[in-house]
């Protein structure tokens, strides 16, 4: 499957839902870093559920979805925009092996920013007080938009997964009972059907009683922002004397992205723009 993302709305339900896959963004987000299991799946439900919530981008921006606490993992975080390119990374101090969730994270919190290309940033942040990342993510829901909401994510070593269901705003009396009863069949899923089944055939499989319409395919994608220019940008803000100092004492300017694991090597003369001819001339 390719990796993508579908919304579905129910007709006679005031509720609508989100089906993501993101194998092969999963696999280039961890390819390059040397994740434990345990910490490779807590990356890739983070991945999920950052790619779930972009709806809540109703505009050009991005997304962040960052967690840290006091455990082995120190932070991981998945970056997105409205389009769905991603990219991610996380910080991991100590052994991981046969920890669970809470274990792996400790005490901490999670955080979600929203960055409109014009417009204020908005930040929103939770506690890390439940047993999954999923349960977290309903939380946030549940405490900053009174939005009652379920959300299903898995991930292994390779596959990345998830499911996403939210109330829209109630009209029917009966609607707590009807989110109840579309969840607990959004639960029958299993593991592997939400892998490897197309968002048609599961949507199927879970509501074949229901009339539901599922909206286009949106694609998702890894992309990282990092490249030699953003580099050289970045060394712009320091001195033409500072640079050399630098290349004198370790032979070169060297920069790695925390994101896609890439290395950088910059020598003098790669950096003659930004040196300038007197200092060029010096060297």
């Amino acid at each position: 499957m390719t990796d993508q993302l579908q919304r579905f709305l129910f007709d006679d339900y005031q509720i609508r839902g989100e089906i993501a896959n993101a194998d092969h963004s999963f696999k280039e987000i961890i390819k390059n870093h040397d994740f434990s299991p345990e910490v490779a799946k807590i990356v890739g439900e983070l991945l999920v559920a950052t790619t779930l919530l972009t709806a809540m981008l109703k505009f050009e921006g991005k997304i962040a979805v960052q967690i840290q606490g006091d455990g082995p993992l120190k932070m991981a975080v998945i970056n997105a925009d409205q389009n769905l390119q991603v990219r991610g990374t996380a910080r991991v101090e100590g052994d991981t092996t046969g920890l669970s969730f809470t274990q792996i994270v400790g005490k901490g919190n999670m955080m979600i920013t929203i960055t409109p290309d014009n417009g204020e940033r908005y930040q929103g942040i939770v506690d890390l007080q439940e047993e999954s990342l999923s349960a977290c993510i309903e939380n946030y829901f549940e405490q900053s938009e009174q939005l009652p909401t379920q959300v299903i994510l898995h991930a292994n070593s390779t596959q990345a997964a998830g499911i996403l269901i939210q109330t829209l705003p109630a009209t029917s009396e009966n609607h707590e009972e009807d989110f109840q009863h579309v969840c607990a069949l959004a639960n029958t899923a299993k593991e592997e059907e939400l892998y490897t089944l197309t968002a048609e055939d599961l949507l199927y499989r879970l509501y074949h009683q229901e009339t539901v319409r599922l909206f286009d395919k949106q694609p998702i994608t890894f992309k990282c922002s990092c490249s030699k220019e953003r580099c050289l940008t970045s060394l712009a803000s320091i001195t033409p004397e500072e640079i050399l100092e630098i290349i004198k004492e370790r032979g070169a300017i060297e920069m790695h992205c925390e994101y896609c694991a890439n290395d950088y090597r910059f020598e003098v003369s790669d950096l003659q723009i930004l040196l300038g001819d007197e200092h060029n001339q010096q060297h």
